[in-house]
Formats: structure tokens, sequence, C-alpha cells
């Protein structure tokens, strides 16, 4: 059956504003990249660089090998940590293992453990508002042995016992904004004294995405998000649709299109999330115009110029900097 017969004839493709690469993500592929070429393949990465399938898949063309165990690495190599961050514990492994190290953690994550260390000293336990076993939370509830308790839900703040009086919250900084603020409202009906973050620890790339989402999904028919299943940002821009009463669908590449997908359906949004290449959004597009596409019309939004230094080592004069972009 062709998809005319199914009636899956898109018409039009409105493009998010922004969307795709964030700064942090743009510095953490820089840096891999970079050390092949200083340095030479292979290049160690503890973890996906970040959560993009695309992206992963280049890296290792060009020669970074991803591991999960540090026992994996030779001795003398270099190694790179993921743009989500690491656990101290796996930080202090690898100093004593002697490799040679560059931190691609996204700085907006390091923010968030630097002030869990800072509130730590003195004297706070913390609730953790994120998903389990999502590398950012493991390398943030990480920073501490003890005294840091993970909540997924608002059922979840019920089970929370700190010892002590002092109580601050963080927040992965990849969630549903809305998501977060209900649980967060939670805790504070909980805990009416909880130490809040001076600035959010959701991010400037999640927020403006998911804004993006929201005015987008009510003036098209379907929401293509492009992002990889591991994507937290991503899965969440699908699920703000879906929410919002648009259906939405996820891929990764355009393997996973679907012209049922379009049935009726003829106004197409289209987005990816902060770690999805524009190339990948490219090749949508052109297969949207196979399937009869004829206007493309993209949003007005907000304009990120967000810029974070490379680490010392790997940056022109170390502090080479680097914008989102989507080149």
């Amino acid at each position: 059956m062709t998809a005319t017969q199914l009636n899956t004839r898109v018409d039009d493709v409105l493009l998010a504003e922004p969307r795709g690469f964030c700064a942090g993500v743009d510095r953490a592929i820089e840096i891999v990249e970079r050390a092949l070429e200083r340095f030479g393949a292979p290049i160690y990465v503890r973890h996906e660089i970040v959560h993009n399938t695309y992206v992963v898949n280049d890296l290792k063309a060009k020669g970074a090998i991803f591991i999960e165990d540090l026992a994996d690495v030779p001795p003398g190599a270099t190694l790179v940590f993921s743009a989500h961050g690491v656990a101290r514990a796996v930080r202090d492994e690898a100093k004593q293992r002697g490799f040679q190290i560059f931190d691609a953690t996204c700085p907006l994550v390091t923010k968030v453990h630097v002030e869990v260390a800072k509130l730590a000293r003195e004297g706070y336990e913390f609730v953790m508002i994120g998903h389990k076993g999502h590398p950012e939370v493991e390398g943030t509830m990480g920073q501490l042995s003890e005294g840091i308790y993970l909540v997924e839900e608002v059922a979840d703040v019920a089970g929370v016992s700190p010892k002590g009086d002092k109580l601050a919250v963080v927040t992965q900084t990849t969630l549903s904004v809305d998501d977060a603020a209900a649980i967060l409202a939670a805790v504070k009906l909980r805990f009416p004294q909880v130490r809040e973050p001076k600035q959010q620890d959701i991010c400037y790339a999640t927020q403006n995405r998911q804004d993006a989402v929201k005015l987008m999904a009510p003036q098209v028919d379907v929401v293509i998000v492009v992002g990889s299943p591991t994507s937290s940002n991503s899965n969440r821009l699908r699920e703000l649709a879906e929410r919002i009463g648009t259906p939405a669908y996820m891929i990764d590449s355009t393997a996973d299109l679907q012209p049922a997908w379009f049935e009726g359906r003829p106004r197409v949004g289209l987005t990816a999330g902060a770690s999805a290449p524009d190339v990948l959004v490219q090749q949508v597009i052109t297969r949207l115009r196979e399937l009869g596409a004829v206007s493309l019309r993209r949003m007005s939004g907000v304009e990120e110029t967000v810029r974070f230094p490379l680490p010392v080592g790997l940056g022109d004069k170390s502090m080479r900097e680097f914008s989102s972009s989507r080149s």
C-alpha cells in the first residue's frame, strides 16, 4: 500500500527553535575529537560521551573507545569523562591508575557537584530529583558517600528520612521542567525549610527546548523528536508534546520514521534533543519532503549564546570557547 493510499501526505513542517546541540554537548564532542587529534587513537571515554547513537558511532570510527569499567583502560592511556559527570570514586580511581584525564562533564552539571560538596561541608543532606540509573544522577549522588536521597516522583518524597534538620534539594539537569516543579513543591510541603539552589539546576537548553515544544505542539498534528532512546532530555520533549495532546514520536534516525504516523496528520512539528546533531534533522527533513512536504517553516525562538571553555591542554591557549551550533 502506498503512502498516498494511506493518506500519509505531509504538507507542512514546522521546525522548532532552538533545537539540537547545546553548548555542553558541543564542548564534550570537541574534547574527544581534539584529544584524538593531539594524542592519536585510541582515546578512552568513560560512558557514552553524550546519549546519541550517531555521535557515538562517529567517534568510534575516529578511534574513540567507550568503556564503563576503568579496568578496561590500559595504563598510561588518555581518558575522557562523559558530559554526564562521574562519581568521586570514579574520579579518584582514574587518578590512582595514572591516566591522562580530560573532563567533558557539562559545566552546568559540575555546578551541581560543586554545590553538593559545598553544602555537605556545611552539614546539609540532600534530596535529589532525578531518574534512577541515569549517569548524571549516579555522578551527582556519587559526590557523597551518604546523606543524599533520590526522588523520582511525588510519591517518593514521603520516603525521605533525613538524619538532621539541614536539607537541600538538587535536580538532574535534563528533567521535565513541569515534573520537577511538581516534585519540588512536594518536597517543600514536607520540608518547609529545605534549601533550594540560587538558580534552578535544570539547564537552559532543556528549558528552551521544552518551551519551544510547548509553543509548537498546539500548531501541528504530530511531533517528531530526533533523539536516541537513552537521551533523557529527548524523551522529555516527546512526553511534553503528548501531554499537550499532540501525538509524538522519538526517532534515532530516518530509518525509524513510519509513514503511518502521518495518516490524516499533514502538519508535522520537528525538534531535536540537545545531544542530536543537525545532520540527522536535515535527513528527516529530506524524508518528509519525500512524503510530500512542500512548506518548511522555522519558529522564532531564543538565540542561545552560552559558551564553555575547553579543558586545559586541549584548547587554543587552553581557552578556546564553543557555543551551541548546528554546523
